[in-house]
């Protein structure tokens, strides 16, 4: 071949890697079959009609068609991301972690703050959740990543209208439910207060709960609250010296590390910086463990409610506004259960080659 041709041929070649991804179709669509060949896009159809098929182009379109591409779809809850993998026919995920966090990587992958995985569900559940994170950590669960999951279900199983599911997780049993509107309500289950379990080595302040306990970061006296949702939680409205916390002030890329990594949570934690706007409207940011600074955390905004109401800052029902956008969080007196409502969206779909 000469160097013109093979010139022609990358280029051809590179303009068929770039149309791998496509733009999330209407809600209309029938049954996606992501298992095995998909259906054929609408751009790689068009590619295939107004570009000649160059050898390369071929051997592109070949393997991306093969066992050895992984099919996703793309969602966002919040702007938190995730890639999801229809996993139904295998408990034993099809990315390994170290897989993963190169899908994840924004510049040289798809980019994501995680892979998720549908498996086959476990001790009666409908269905498993597994997430790795964006450095490769395996969470317990994820509150924005569940409502995506049971939007992704429903697409997959072509399911239309009010639908729920029971979700085994590294967390426990997670329900969520599909609403008339799109959104997803989701029942969190309790939360857990109790340090060890948590787990946190701060020493228990209300009862067996960690509320308002001192934690020395960075040179200053923190007064956290700990929480688990399935997950650990650390949250605080302020330090001793600075009582009224502006969150859009923080540099979470430098105080964040430092809580997670802090040695009194012997799992690493995520982190809750809080905002009270009314007792019914609290701003947040987070600084989640294996993922860093995000745009919505569902578990973190459930845990900032729950230490709202420890604290005495907050009723038991509230809007938590994220940097993706707002979330619904009621923690019930009746059942102990904290209930999250939001929303999760399909960004487009695409084949990785690995």
């Amino acid at each position: 071949m000469s160097s013109a041709a093979a010139a022609a041929a990358a280029t051809t070649a590179a303009a068929a890697a770039k149309l791998a991804a496509t733009p999330a179709l209407a809600p209309a669509r029938r049954r996606l079959t992501l298992r095995g060949n998909p259906p054929a896009r609408r751009g790689v159809a068009a590619m295939a009609v107004s570009t000649p098929r160059s050898a390369a182009a071929a051997a592109f379109l070949e393997r991306r068609e093969s066992e050895l591409a992984l099919h996703f779809v793309k969602y966002q809850g919040l702007g938190n991301d995730f890639i999801m993998v229809d996993n139904r026919d295998s408990a034993v995920p099809k990315v390994t972690p170290e897989e993963a966090a190169k899908l994840c990587d924004r510049n040289f992958g798809v980019g994501a703050d995680g892979v998720i995985f549908v498996m086959p569900g476990v001790n009666g559940a409908d269905y498993t959740m597994r997430i790795f994170n964006s450095d490769g950590s395996e969470p317990e669960m994820c509150g924005n990543g569940v409502r995506c999951f049971a939007r992704f279900i429903a697409e997959l199983e072509n399911l239309q209208g009010t639908h729920s599911f029971k979700i085994h997780t590294g967390a426990g049993l997670i329900i969520p439910e599909i609403q008339n509107d799109g959104k997803v309500k989701v029942d969190m289950g309790q939360p857990i207060l109790s340090g060890p379990d948590i787990p946190t080595k701060l020493p228990s302040t209300k009862n067996e709960a960690v509320v308002q306990a001192d934690l020395a970061v960075d040179g200053s006296t923190w007064q956290v609250t700990c929480v688990s949702m399935g997950n650990p939680h650390c949250v605080t409205f302020g330090t001793k010296e600075l009582k009224v916390l502006h969150v859009d002030d923080l540099k979470l890329s430098d105080i964040g590390p430092k809580f997670e990594h802090h040695e009194m949570f012997p799992a690493r934690t995520n982190t809750e910086f809080v905002e009270v706007l009314s007792r019914s409207h609290l701003k947040m940011r987070v600084w989640e463990r294996g993922a860093g600074a995000t745009l919505a955390c569902g578990t973190g905004a459930c845990a900032v409610v729950v230490a709202a109401v420890l604290e005495g800052r907050a009723e038991r029902k509230c809007v938590v506004d994220l940097p993706g956008g707002p979330l619904e969080i009621e923690w019930r007196e009746d059942d102990n259960h904290i209930y999250m409502t939001g929303p999760a969206e399909a960004v487009f779909y695409g084949s990785s080659v690995h």
